[in-house]
């Protein structure tokens, strides 16, 4: 009897060890899926803050390409101003140096009696109308001028 009872209690110990391992288990594997639910929370987190700093890069990018375009406008803008200043003083001196040819013109013409009073009255108006020009050029110029 002795024998039984020793191999039931040997027997019962062994069954209990082995609900004992399988409990473990049960908690090891709870534990394990715990760990990665908290590692996927974090890789998930992390993935945020990433995107985040792209976000943020990608902004400060089109914010500097945005500047440097309005920058290159500028200075576009600024070298047209200059070209169109440059444009009306050649077109003041050619038009002053026109009015002195044919001032010459006249005089030289007078002198020699080869002008009759048709054609001095002709360079006269031409003069004349030179002078309105470059009055009409120069307040360009000085509207030009004030933008620059």
């Amino acid at each position: 009897m002795k024998k039984i009872f020793l191999t039931l209690a040997v027997f019962l110990a062994f069954i209990h060890l082995g609900n004992a391992q399988e409990i473990e288990q049960a908690s090891d594997s709870l534990l394990v899926v715990q760990q990665n639910v908290e590692k996927q929370k974090q890789e998930l987190e992390e993935a945020k803050q990433a995107q985040e700093a792209i976000d943020k890069a990608e902004k400060a990018q089109k914010k500097a390409e945005k500047a440097q375009k309005k920058a290159e406008k500028a200075l576009k803008k600024q070298e047209k101003l200059s070209k169109a200043i440059a444009s009306r003083k050649k077109a003041i001196g050619k038009s002053e140096r026109k009015i002195q040819k044919s001032q010459s013109k006249l005089a030289k013409g007078k002198s020699k009696g080869k002008v009759s009073p048709v054609k001095e009255m002709e360079i006269n108006q031409k003069i004349n109308k030179l002078k309105l020009t470059i009055a009409r050029d120069k307040e360009k110029l000085i509207k030009l001028q004030q933008k620059q």
